[in-house]
């Protein structure tokens, strides 16, 4: 049986694989820094992430304006004129790991900030147990961070959607749909897997994306909201 690794570029490839889960995944290489200032030409905006990261730890949001570089770290933003320099700041900064780079999605805001939603997903042990929709909440970037993982609010989907504007029901039944065809996917690479957190974002026009799947997420947050059931909910299912 496949041991579960938390690598952003396996499971990335685990996805990918299928046509339908394909489309819903920003495009995402490994790290070149020969290839970065192309991807940066064609993209102008990119995100950088370890392979083993969590807690949204050392991602960088990477963008260009003509000769111009600015690198975002968590409320820190650093400018910079001309693709060597740029490149040697990278280097030093994620030498010792490996790295991702993905277009940047321009996910909807709540007040100026992005936000996505975090979707839990569990089944009961034994291999033919069905997958389930155990939780959600919509994670809003602190002010002056781009990663949801610095959080300023945890609150209901619904509540968000409507905050943002996007208050259709649809897109959120949508999500779960799309959060449950990818655990079933990973499920059949990982036999034993269980769990799987989902971070779903919105675009600002409305696309679903997945921005990645965590087998160990932090449960912390379900404890913040007024409903107390999913919280119950997730802890049964990992006992049974």
């Amino acid at each position: 049986m496949s041991v579960i690794k938390r690598d952003k570029w396996i499971q990335y490839r685990i996805l990918h694989d299928v046509s339908s889960l394909s489309v819903r995944l920003p495009k995402t290489r490994l790290l070149s820094l020969k290839r970065l200032a192309k991807q940066l030409r064609l993209y102008q905006s990119l995100v950088l992430k370890p392979r083993d990261g969590s807690f949204g730890h050392d991602i960088l949001f990477v963008s260009r304006n003509g000769d111009t570089y600015r690198i975002h770290n968590e409320n820190t933003t650093i400018t910079m004129k001309g693709t060597r320099l740029l490149l040697k700041r990278i280097g030093n900064k994620t030498r010792r790991r490996g790295y991702i780079v993905q277009r940047r999605l321009q996910l909807a805001e709540i007040q100026r900030n992005p936000f996505d939603i975090r979707i839990m997903v569990q089944r009961r042990k034994g291999v033919s147990s069905p997958w389930k929709v155990t939780g959600s909440y919509v994670k809003v970037a602190a002010p002056g961070y781009l990663v949801t993982n610095v959080p300023s609010r945890i609150i209901p989907v619904p509540v968000a959607l409507r905050l943002a504007r996007l208050g259709n029901r649809g897109l959120f039944l949508k999500a779960k749909r799309i959060a449950l065809f990818a655990v079933k996917r990973l499920g059949e690479r990982y036999p034993k897997l269980r769990q799987v957190g989902f971070d779903i974002g919105i675009d600002r026009k409305g696309q679903i994306w997945i921005i990645e799947g965590n087998y160990q997420p932090d449960l912390h947050p379900f404890r913040l909201l007024k409903d107390s059931s999913m919280y119950r909910r997730i802890r049964w299912y990992q006992k049974n």
